[in-house]
């Protein structure tokens, strides 16, 4: 696919009471490419998808998705994408099975694709015990589950995913890692915001920083935490302990080195540690993020 999958221009977003939600934010995102958006709660994450996925507008700037502005073509936008909220929008009357099912129907996928689309989400994300239920008695986590394959069911070229993982167990998280992956590699792009850095880390390509509205920064990765993290030289002295001081460069720890050895410290152990994503999301925003329980990550990266 040719052209931006995404692309903003100083789109910004008002509320009553002189709120500024969005305040000038651009970006362009590309196919092939996953794109984590990330912020603290409150930052203007799920404003900027709302108004990509046609839910709201925006009060100034344009934006265009899968080549098709928001506002002046919001039917086309909403055949290209796929979309995962927060809170997952399910008809608490159907089975999972139907659910599935009718959201096939919708996309006109052809019955033998649709049997095995499904089949293969059912699969990846354990819902077949749960299949014939109803909705309704589903738990907050399988319901979570259903959505995610709702939102994958026709491969979408755009897919929307604010925060999919939350209350995810690892198997499920590790599941939609595989997909997320799968679809970019078939040439989808996707659009995610996440509370967990490591997850940008593991998943994002290029990654959007948003502080109060405004975007404070976009690269990839390694050129965030190159730019924004900084290294770091924790030694362990005899008589204090650990101690931890920020460095700007490998020659930079050599010389502090140097003065500790001059000054006649004794220095039991030392490492040089490479910036985290953590460090300069820190840098950038002031603010601590929210971090996943590291044993759930960590399951899910195996």
């Amino acid at each position: 696919m040719d052209g931006a999958a995404i692309e903003t221009m100083k789109l910004g977003k008002d509320y009553p009471g002189e709120v500024r939600a969005l305040d000038e934010v651009s970006f362009r995102t590309a196919y092939r490419q996953v794109f984590a958006y990330l912020g603290r709660n409150g930052s203007g994450k799920t404003t900027t998808i709302r108004i990509l996925t046609t839910l709201t507008a925006a009060t100034t700037g344009t934006a265009r998705v899968a080549g098709h502005d928001v506002r002046q073509d919001p039917e086309a936008v909403r055949r290209a994408i796929g979309v995962t909220m927060q809170q997952a929008a399910l008809d608490e009357t159907m089975t999972g099975r139907e659910l599935l099912h009718w959201l096939a129907a919708l996309w006109e996928l052809p019955r033998g694709v649709a049997r095995t689309r499904i089949g293969e989400l059912v699969d990846r994300f354990g819902l077949a015990p749960v299949l014939g239920r109803r909705i309704a008695t589903y738990s907050g986590g399988t319901r979570r589950r259903l959505d995610l394959a709702a939102a994958l069911l026709h491969r979408p070229p755009v897919l929307f995913l604010d925060e999919p993982t939350t209350g995810l167990d690892p198997q499920s998280r590790r599941a939609l890692w595989e997909q997320v992956r799968e679809l970019r590699d078939r040439g989808s792009a996707i659009f995610l915001t996440t509370q967990y850095l490591e997850e940008a880390a593991q998943l994002a390509d290029r990654i959007a920083i948003l502080q109060a509205g405004r975007l404070v920064a976009e690269d990839t990765p390694a050129g965030l935490r190159r730019r924004h993290g900084g290294l770091r030289l924790r030694l362990r002295l005899d008589q204090r302990g650990w101690i931890t001081r920020p460095v700007a460069s490998v020659d930079q720890a050599h010389e502090l080195l140097d003065e500790l050895v001059r000054a006649g410290a004794a220095i039991g152990e030392l490492h040089l540690d490479e910036p985290t994503l953590e460090d300069a999301y820190l840098a950038l925003t002031g603010t601590q993020p929210v971090m996943a329980a590291p044993a759930a990550l960590a399951a899910a990266r195996t």
